[in-house]
Parts: C-alpha cells; structure tokens; sequence
C-alpha cells in the first residue's frame, strides 16, 4: 500500500523567532519512502538538522518576521495491515529490562508517576500481566476520557486529565503512558500520521495524533488508547518520554497559527 501524506503548517511572527521542529518522519520508517519527505519554507529559510537524544529529526530554524510556511508532501510504502496483536507478549522484570528503556519507567513532565500510583494499582493491579493488562489500561482511558478538540489544553498532565475526565489525544495517551509506567511496564510517548484507511465514513478533518509504545516481550507494541483499536498506516514521527519531549514546533518567542492542515490517505493503485 502506498499512502501520500504532509502538511501545511503557516506561523505569524511579529519578529525574528528561533523554533525547533519536530516534523520529519521518524529515521525508523524512512526504508520505506518512496519520495523524499522534504521540509519546504516559504519564504525560504536555513535549517540546521540533527537527531535529539531519542533519535528523533529535528530542524533548528529562525522564523522570519511576517508569515512562514512550512509544508511538506511525500509517498510512503506501508505493509496496509492493521497495528500487530501481539497477546503473549511478556512483561519483562526490572532486572531484566534492557537499560535504554528504564527511561521510560521513570515520572516526566506530564506523566506524574507518583500522583497516579495508587489509583494505577488499584484500577489494575489485580489484572493479567503482559499484552491484557496494557489493554485494560487503554480500555479504560478510552471509556473515561470525553474526546473533544474545545477540551485541548496545552499544560493538561495525566493527573489532570484524570480527574477532568476530558481533553484530546495526547491526553489519553499521557494518562495511559503514565499508569503503565506505574505498573512497572516501560511506556513511550509517539506522535506522528493515523490514516482513517478502512474505517466507514464520514471522516474528521486529519490531524496529527498521539498514542504509545509499550515494551513488552523484548520489543516495542504501538497501543492507541484515544482510538481503542489497531489502524491501517500508523506513520511515526517521534518518541519521547512525553509532548514536553517531541512537541511539533516548539518556539522561542511570540508567534500565531495562523494556518493548518494535515493529510494521510492511501494512493490508488495505477
């Protein structure tokens, strides 16, 4: 399966802003473009790339004053198969955990560890290790949490959402990231491209979403806990410990979005 899918993303700054861009497709899916996912600007700007300390690309730039566009349009090859189920998948001792990801056992900006604790072992404590105890966790945030854009709130942590009972997909995803970890299973933060491929419609306007990777049986699981179920063209564009780690556009002075639109839909085959 091949899917075309970018963004047009336009910034108004009242003066020269540094940014940080966190918009590339992940280094782990690029054997499988079939077009360069080539960063535009408009006007055209500098960038200076590198890989941040998870292995994500990123783009330093400086935003002029007025209007900036940033946009990108690329082909990406896709096995076109739901996310794996993977129900023996093993929850691993702590001795056992490769040392890399203990990182993501650990509290982070917005997963408090320690504020959810005890309601994580109460909720989940007495359920089935591995693969099944990951899914009651998403089962549960998927059927706690109200979905609504007007709930989006940029400072909302796992506690909060929590009690709030509302918000957007990164919330979903910090809440379940956060009780997984509280149980001792090593959980990252993802962001990237969900194609609505094989879903009826009528479809949403396309976004960028949130979900996780858990690390169960010696590699990682992607879990969708806002969408509750395994998607066709899953297009990672970063992992972190949690948003604060891999937000999209991160800007060192004022700025306005003043434009955006995303897209991910399978190409016919000719």
């Amino acid at each position: 399966m091949k899917i075309r899918a970018g963004y047009e993303i336009s910034y108004d700054c009242p003066q020269p802003t540094p940014m940080i861009l966190t918009l590339s497709v992940h280094p782990s899916r690029v054997p499988d473009l079939l077009s360069w996912d080539r960063m535009r600007f408009d006007p055209l700007i500098p960038a200076n790339t590198y890989h941040d300390s998870f292995g994500n690309f990123c783009h330093v730039i400086r935003a002029p004053t007025g209007r900036l566009t940033i946009s990108t349009n690329f082909l990406v090859q896709d096995q076109g198969v739901p996310d794996p189920i993977a129900l023996q998948a093993a929850q691993h001792e702590l001795g056992d955990l490769p040392v890399e990801v203990l990182i993501y056992l650990l509290g982070s900006r917005y997963c408090e560890t320690d504020r959810l604790s005890d309601e994580a072992w109460r909720l989940f404590g007495q359920t089935p290790l591995g693969w099944p105890r990951v899914q009651a966790i998403c089962d549960f945030v998927h059927d706690h949490i109200v979905f609504g854009y007007e709930h989006s709130r940029p400072t909302r942590t796992a506690y909060e959402a929590y009690v709030e009972r509302r918000g957007v997909c990164r919330d979903y995803a910090h809440l379940a990231v956060a009780f997984c970890r509280c149980l001792n299973i090593p959980t990252r933060y993802c962001t990237g491209y969900i194609t609505d491929i094989g879903l009826p419609p009528p479809y949403a306007p396309m976004d960028f979403s949130a979900w996780m990777e858990v690390y169960l049986g010696g590699r990682w699981h992607a879990f969708d806990p806002r969408n509750n179920a395994p998607r066709v063209g899953r297009i990672l564009i970063a992992h972190g410990r949690d948003a604060a780690d891999v937000p999209l556009t991160h800007s060192f002075g004022p700025n306005v979005l003043s434009g955006f639109r995303v897209w991910a839909d399978e190409t016919p085959a000719v």
